[in-house]
Order: C-alpha cells, then structure tokens, then sequence
C-alpha cells in the first residue's frame, strides 16, 4: 500500500506528512501523532494497520527536520514541548492538514498517538478539538495546562503500561482527576508489569530498560481502539 507525502505549514516551519489511504471509501479521517523519533517504520506500520481497517490515516510532522537518533530527537522535543501554546499550535497544524483534505471532508475525526504523540493526543483533547476520539498509547499524562470543565469534546482513550517508569501511578491518578474535573469521557485500560514503548516490537532492541514490546498489550490495546472507533464512528 503506496504513503503519500503532504506538505504543510506551522506558521514559517515547513513540516511533512504522510498519509495512507484505505481501498475504500473512508470512514473517518485519524490523524496519527508519532513518537519522539518523529514518522518512522512503525509509525508507517501503524498508519497502514489502520487504513486496511478502512480509515483516512495521516501522520503528522512534529520538527520539520529528519530525526538522526534518539539525542537529536530529545534537542528537537525539548523546545517543541516549552510553551504549551507553540505545542498545541503544531499538533493543531497537523489536524488542520488532515482535516484540510479533500478525501477528509465531512469525515469524523480522531487522533492516535504513541509515547510522545500519545501525550500530544491529550493535548489535543484538554485544547477543545473537535474529535470523536483521542487515543493515547504509552504517552506521558502531565500537562502544563490542565483541561477546563467542559473543555474536552472528545472521548478518551488511554492504553499504558503500569510498570511504565515515565508515567508513575501519581502521574495517572492525576490524570484521572483532571479528566473528572473537566467531565470528560474517558476509558482508561492499564496492564499490569508492561512498560513505556509496550506497541513497538523492535522497544526490546533498543537497549533501554524503560521500554519493552508486549504481545498482549499490544493486542488488547489494539483491539480496544478498533472496538473504542467502532462505538464514536458508526
């Protein structure tokens, strides 16, 4: 299955996309927000999981610049993430590309993100975007701007690793909170003793304990987004 490129903008940054098509007629658009290594194969991996499922599927830009390796990927996050409002602003650029398609109008619209992009999803969703869904999978819970009540129109969906070093149980049951002050719609599907990076069958080659691939999680978490669109889409 060919991935196109889509070239758009975050103001003067020249960032990238690249989307998958399902062979049929769509049945919602999903953006995908990658990890901090920006769109690399298991992105593309996922992105094509998702279009033979039969949706519109984009991966989003974070940086504008080929992630070299996982140093220079920290460099680039660190800046990207300072101020909430230039973070939002990029992840809204890409939906805005996405939604911007003439193959996405009219088409429902959700976001899936992983680690990084996982984050960026909730970002998204506390920001008031108009999805029906926003999929985070091991992505880190905290923000700089907690979700107002009413804010978030979107449900929620969150698959993490319980032994996920990055996101302590302090960090989910805040989380928790901020989701039920701001009367958001939330699924919450941790698994026990799994940690960051539990999608990615190439986390145990990496070399850092942090990470680790699980078949089980990946599997159950999978199925739970599949089931979760089913419900928002129709």
């Amino acid at each position: 299955m060919p991935i196109e490129q889509v070239d758009y903008a975050d103001g003067d940054v020249a960032l990238t996309g690249f989307l998958a098509k399902p062979a049929v007629a769509p049945r919602a658009a999903i953006l995908i927000l990658p990890t901090i290594a920006n769109c690399n194969s298991p992105m593309i991996r996922r992105a094509h999981m998702l279009a033979q499922e039969g949706y519109l599927v984009m991966i989003a830009d974070f940086y504008g610049v080929q992630v070299r390796d996982f140093d220079h990927a920290l460099e680039l996050a660190g800046p990207l993430r300072s101020t909430v409002g230039g973070y939002r602003q990029r992840l809204r650029a890409g939906l805005a590309a996405l939604t911007g398609l003439p193959q996405a109008h009219g088409l429902p619209v959700a976001v899936v993100g992983y680690c990084m992009g996982g984050q960026a999803a909730l970002e998204l969703a506390r920001d008031g975007a108009d999805l029906v869904l926003a999929a985070s999978f091991h992505g880190l819970l905290d923000t700089q701007a907690p979700a107002q009540n009413g804010a978030v129109r979107t449900r929620i969906l969150v698959c993490h690793g319980d032994a996920d070093p990055l996101v302590p149980r302090t960090q989910v049951m805040a989380f928790w909170e901020e989701m039920d002050a701001a009367g958001a719609n939330w699924h919450f599907h941790a698994y026990s003793g799994v940690k960051h990076g539990f999608t990615d069958p190439e986390s145990d080659s990496r070399g850092m304990p942090a990470i680790g691939f699980d078949e089980s999680a990946d599997r159950q978490s999978w199925a739970a987004l599949l089931g979760l669109l089913d419900e928002v889409v129709g």
